[in-house]
Order: C-alpha cells, then sequence, then structure tokens
C-alpha cells in the first residue's frame, strides 16, 4: 500500500519536464549569484570569484523546483515517510549504472551522507578503533570521524591519483592489529582527484577488506557526476561487497545541500547491522528533503544529462587555459565530479605550518591563501585533505564559462606576478 508520500512522488513523475533542456550552467549571471546568501557566495568579499566549496551555480531543475512550489502551496510540511527515495535510487543505478542490486528493504534515510556515514560507522566500530582513509581525501572524512572518538589511519592514493593497494595492505593491517575493529571510508568517485574507481580497481579493495576482517563504507555522492570517458560502478556491485554499505544523495548532483536528505543502503550480509540504525536518525532528514531528491533521481536526468555535458565543456575549457597560462601548475583531468585536483608544489608558494591542528573546510594555507590574496579567487585549500595535500588546491568548475575564465587568467596573472 502506498504511503501518502508515495502518493505525492508518484504525482510528482506527472510534472512536466523539459527533454532538451539548456546548459544549467549558463542561466545565470555574476550579479544574480552574487544575492545568493548561501555559503559559496556568502564567506567572502564581493571582489572575489568563488571556486571552492562543492555548491553549483546553476537554478533548480524545474521539475523539483515545480514540485517543491506544489508542496508548499498545499501546505505538506510535515515529517517524511515512506521508502520512494530509496525506490527512486534503485531505478536510477538500474538505468544509469545497470546495477539492479540495490534492495529497498536494506535501506534508511538519512540526514546528509555524513552524518550517515556516522550513524553506520557506530553500528560497526566503537569509540577506539581505526578507520581507514585515502587521502588526499574530502576533508570532513577527518573531521567527523575524530570527533566521533574513533581513530583515522592514512592509506595514501598513489602518485597516479588512484588508489594504492599496497599502502591500502598495510593500513589495514595497522587498522586490525591486536584484533581491534575497523572501517573503510572511500570516496567513490574520489573526491578532490576526481578519479573513478573501476570496477577492478573495487574488487582488489573488496579482496583485501574480507582478507583483513575491515567492513567497507563508500561514499558515492558524486555518483550521478560521472564525465565523458569514464564509467561509475557501484562498491556494492563488486564480489566480496556484500559485508559493507554505501550511502548517495541527489546533493551534488542537483544542487540540493540545502534540503537535507540521503541514502543508506547495505549489503546483504550487512543487513542486520543496518536493521539496528536507531530510529530516530530517519528524522533528520527533511520532508521536502526527501521530496526534492526523489524528484531529483525520477525526473531530473535530463537536465542532469544538459548538466554533465556543461561540465564537460567546463573541464576541457580548463585543461585549455591550464595549458596555454600555467603549464607549470600540476593538473590531471578529472574523470568524475565537478572538481580539479591542482598542484602547486613546484610554485615556491609554501604552505603554513599546521602544528597537527584538524583543519576546517574553509580554512586557507598556501596556494589558496595565495590566491585569495593576490588573485581574488577563493579555492579549497590543499592541506585539509590530507596527507598529499600540502601545495595543492582544489578548483569548482561547476559554473559559467565566462566566470570560469576569469578566475582562471586572475590565477594565471597572480603567477606571472610571482615569478
Amino acid at each position: 500500500m502506498q504511503t501518502p508520500l508515495n502518493t505525492l512522488g508518484s504525482a510528482a513523475n506527472l510534472v512536466r519536464q523539459d527533454e532538451n533542456p539548456s546548459n544549467p550552467l549558463e542561466e545565470l549571471n555574476l550579479a544574480q549569484l552574487r544575492k545568493r546568501t548561501s555559503m559559496k557566495w556568502a564567506a567572502h568579499p564581493e571582489n572575489v570569484l568563488p571556486l571552492w566549496v562543492a555548491e553549483m551555480d546553476v537554478n533548480l531543475a524545474p521539475p523539483i523546483a515545480e514540485c517543491l512550489k506544489k508542496t508548499v502551496d498545499s501546505g505538506d510540511t510535515g515529517y517524511p515517510a515512506g521508502t520512494q527515495l530509496a525506490e527512486a535510487v534503485k531505478c536510477f543505478a538500474s538505468e544509469r549504472w545497470g546495477w539492479n542490486g540495490l534492495a529497498v528493504e536494506r535501506t534508511a534515510i538519512v540526514p546528509d551522507v555524513m552524518m550517515g556515514i556516522v550513524e553506520v560507522l557506530r553500528l560497526i566500530t566503537d569509540r577506539g578503533d581505526n578507520v581507514v582513509v585515502s587521502p588526499p581525501v574530502y576533508a570532513p572524512f577527518y573531521a567527523f570521524v575524530s570527533h566521533d572518538g574513533r581513530n583515522i589511519i592514512e592509506a595514501p592514493l598513489g602518485g597516479d591519483l588512484r588508489i594504492s593497494m599496497e599502502n591500502l595492505d598495510k593500513a589495514f593491517a595497522q587498522a586490525t592489529a591486536g584484533g581491534k575493529r575497523a572501517a573503510y571510508l572511500m570516496s567513490n568517485p574520489h573526491n578532490p582527484t576526481g578519479t573513478v574507481h573501476t570496477a577492478a580497481e573495487l574488487t582488489a579493495v573488496a579482496q583485501l577488506a574480507r582478507a583483513h576482517g575491515v567492513r567497507v563504507i563508500s561514499d558515492e555522492i558524486h555518483a550521478p557526476l560521472i564525465l565523458a570517458g569514464a564509467t561509475f560502478t557501484p562498491y556494492l556491485s563488486v564480489p566480496g561487497s556484500e559485508n559493507a554499505f554505501a550511502l548517495t544523495s541527489a546533493s551534488k548532483a542537483w544542487n540540493l545541500a540545502g534540503l537535507k536528505a540521503a541514502l543508506a543502503y547495505a549489503g546483504e550480509e550487512a543487513a542486520e547491522d543496518l536493521a539496528r540504525m536507531p530510529e530516530e536518525v530517519s528524522h533528520g532528514p527533511s520532508h521536502l528533503g526527501i521530496i526534492a531528491h526523489t524528484v531529483a533521481f525520477n525526473q531530473g536526468r535530463p537536465w542532469l544529462d544538459s548538466l554533465l555535458q556543461g561540465l564537460d565543456d567546463n573541464r576541457a575549457l580548463l585543461g585549455k587555459i591550464l595549458a596555454e597560462h600555467m603549464p607549470q601548475v600540476g593538473y590531471k583531468a578529472p574523470e568524475g565530479t565537478y572538481l580539479a585536483w591542482l598542484d602547486f608544489s613546484d610554485m615556491g608558494i609554501t604552505e603554513e605550518a599546521q602544528d597537527g591542528k584538524l583543519a576546517t573546510v574553509a580554512e586557507l594555507s598556501g596556494p589558496a591563501q595565495f590566491f585569495i590574496d593576490h588573485a581574488q579567487v577563493a579555492l579549497s585549500s590543499g592541506h585539509v585533505f590530507g596527507s598529499g595535500g600540502s601545495g595543492h588546491a582544489r578548483l569548482n568548475f561547476a559554473t559559467s564559462k565566462s566566470i570560469l575564465k576569469d578566475g582562471l587568467l586572475r590565477m594565471a596573472s597572480s603567477l606571472k606576478a610571482l615569478h
């Protein structure tokens, strides 16, 4: 029997959608964006171009905006209920990635991906246990894990910015020494490098995790954002992942960070663990968030396809400008996400000593501080991403071509002045 929210979700399927939407990244100009009050546009003075935190410079996809307006107009702003988000993700995974292994009965709604990760860690580890990460990696992995009483052990990426199985093997052995329970918190696709892990790589991860008794949690929030030339593999689709977990959300791909909702799902052997998640966790997502994310996965695919084409064009523009104006900057084109990992370590821009302090996402040092000061461009500071981040910065290219080009040329001019 359908719940009221399922019914609304079904009604949302009737919302008109443009089969050939225009590039969402080119709909807003700088003056319009300056009026925004979210973190990306509010954190810096107006003379700074913000190319940092993972927000996109887009309007809401029309099906999402229309459904939210109808929901608010009807006063349907209570508590979330039903399984329509899980059903939407299951359908999206089947059609987009050819994966039919997501079982709705092995899912749970959570406030957002990071809070969901913390709740899953609480199911499979204790305070004082170890969590392995592969830096440079999403900075909140460090903060959320550490603040919840778990210890971080690093298994750095290889020089090719891909998972190093050798480093992972050593870290797993260290993490489980003395019989401790341990988890591997993985970014799939990888943030900040934009690496899209292959099926073979993920299978190797699963084999190592099994051999060491490590439980894997895969953060797949960027999974819909796969650029031309790459293919996404859900971690739970590879052999050996049956005791693992994954989490996803429409937050990044449809720019819904302000509408809280995410989905945690478990492999077959992890179902009993997920069933122990406290009921109150499901109170965290908002009703409007669940609705918006459901419509995104069900009705937002044409808009997403147009976005991906725009991001692919911006990726090409980024590579072209770097090659022409900043050839000394180390850069490997990302395979997914809208994030570029830039290496300025040979530029003579030094990092400030951090004295072992846990860095915050907005904290600046080295190249990011340099470009704020000398180019009025905001990037994410590399040092917050852990080992391997020093001398680097992360750039968000989910904006218009004109803003992206302006920011990059400002950066190039500041580097020329430096030398």
